[in-house]
């Protein structure tokens, strides 16, 4: 079924909402920006044919008001709203107000987003589509006396984790029987907090594995497709911090088989559009599904550059009705590419927020450097929205060569005004571990 679009809302800030436009512009589609009081002078507002002001700085009056960006789209003749990653990107309820007032959904259909935004579901339907699991609970465990006798059956150590959230809110992990009481009721009374929903389910904790994702794409007619996998263990309290693609820590057969598990998953449900399918890999060959995210993810550079092709405009291509235009099994792996997350934040003081005015700006450039950004000199980073300010991505023929390019371009980059991450990236590319492709999810959380 084909769906015309001329004209795109962007229901985003920052980067993304950047990187939407631009992939728009080259398909010939205008946009409408739409920004908080707090963004006016925010680069997207800027770069969009049309912007409107939907609400106050918070979240909650501007990109999570749903009512205002349905009102914008239609009074600014809207055909397709894009949600980028974040904010309202997987809210099943949002998906289907955009479709029920005859606009598409630059994104999966509601009950995708709905099924896999189910953390019980999504492994159910895992489950039925021969993808393996962690061992644990299929179901959300009733109370600490069950979360106790599953446990002693699996093995501690055991991680308790929400049933209806991600990021790291309402999770656990508990050594032994002792500490199942006072860490169940901590992880429920979060999960309730965060998600409105305190249930949780319990599965075994893999010690020191790496956290490995597969891009992959489905269209209308039943195809699906993948672009490889990315390797994204460097992280902070369950956040990403620096990416790479391919994963420097599986070979060709392990790689074949954790897309043929996410293929799988794609297949099983029908899914359409862009998504990432991510599993825990516990180093001796075995994969484990954690989640489907039914978005487009903060690290897909990554695979734009070791692939050549434009997720995101794909996706529009993909929500237009057209067919999925490549095979990813016929797309070779060209090097490899690294992406560092550069927020506005103090690593010397405990990762603290960094708003305020950037005085002096120079982006790194030259062969093999790409910096995603809506910052620029003079421009105010407000405090109520996310730290990340820019993504730098190098690619290079081979990893090493990816890594030098990144210190490299690491130590080009001017933000003067602000507190950065950037030395602690340049501390990360010069770790052993790191180099020898020898860390782990709790790795960052250890060398900080």
């Amino acid at each position: 079924m084909s769906h015309q679009i001329s004209r795109i809302l962007v229901a985003n800030r920052g980067e993304i909402a950047v990187r939407i436009i631009q992939a728009a512009r080259e398909l010939g589609i205008e946009t409408i920006a739409v920004y908080s009081e707090a963004d006016e002078d925010s680069l997207h507002v800027q770069l969009a044919d049309y912007a409107v002001c939907i609400g106050g700085p918070s979240p909650q009056e501007s990109y999570l008001n749903v009512p205002n960006i349905i009102a914008a789209a239609e009074a600014w003749g809207a055909d397709a709203i894009h949600p980028g990653y974040g904010f309202l990107a997987e809210n099943p309820t949002f998906a289907r107000i955009v479709e029920s007032h005859g606009l598409v959904f630059i994104g999966p259909r509601p009950e995708h987003i709905e099924l896999m935004g189910d953390k019980v579901e999504a492994k159910r339907i895992a489950k039925r589509a021969g993808v393996p699991l962690v061992p644990g609970t299929d179901t959300p465990v009733e109370s600490v006396e069950e979360a106790k006798r599953i446990a002693a059956e699996i093995g501690y150590p055991v991680l308790l984790k929400a049933a209806a959230g991600g990021g790291g809110r309402g999770m656990r992990v508990v050594e032994s029987e002792r500490e199942m009481e006072s860490r169940f009721l901590a992880a429920s009374s979060e999960a309730e907090a965060a998600f409105g929903d305190g249930r949780l389910y319990l599965e075994k904790f893999i010690m020191r594995p790496k956290h490995i994702e597969v891009q992959v794409f489905g269209d209308e007619y039943g195809n699906a497709t993948h672009l490889y996998e990315r390797e994204c263990s460097l992280q902070r309290r369950h956040q990403k911090v620096l990416e790479e693609a391919p994963s420097p820590s599986i070979g060709e057969e392990e790689r074949e088989r954790v897309i043929d598990y996410a293929l799988r998953l794609v297949r099983e449900i029908g899914y359409r559009n862009a998504g990432t399918v991510e599993f825990l890999y516990d180093g001796e060959g075995n994969f484990y599904f954690i989640e489907m995210n039914t978005r487009v993810q903060v690290e897909h550079p990554v695979t734009e550059m070791i692939t050549g092709i434009d997720v995101i405009k794909t996706q529009i291509l993909l929500a237009m009705g057209e067919k999925l235009p490549f095979n990813g099994d016929e797309i070779p792996i060209n090097g490899h590419s690294i992406e560092a997350r550069i927020n506005a934040e103090d690593p010397d003081r405990g990762f603290a927020p960094s708003p305020g005015r950037v005085e002096l700006l120079h982006k790194p450039g030259g062969f093999g450097v790409r910096v995603d950004s809506h910052v620029y000199q003079g421009y105010v980073i407000p405090p109520y929205y996310d730290s990340m300010v820019a993504k730098l991505i190098t690619w290079g023929r081979d990893r090493d060569e990816a890594i030098s390019r990144m210190r490299r371009a690491l130590g080009e980059f001017v933000l003067e005004g602000i507190k950065t991450n950037i030395p602690l990236h340049l501390r990360i590319l010069e770790r052993r571990e790191f180099l020898e492709g020898k860390f782990y999810t709790d790795s960052l959380e250890r060398w900080v």
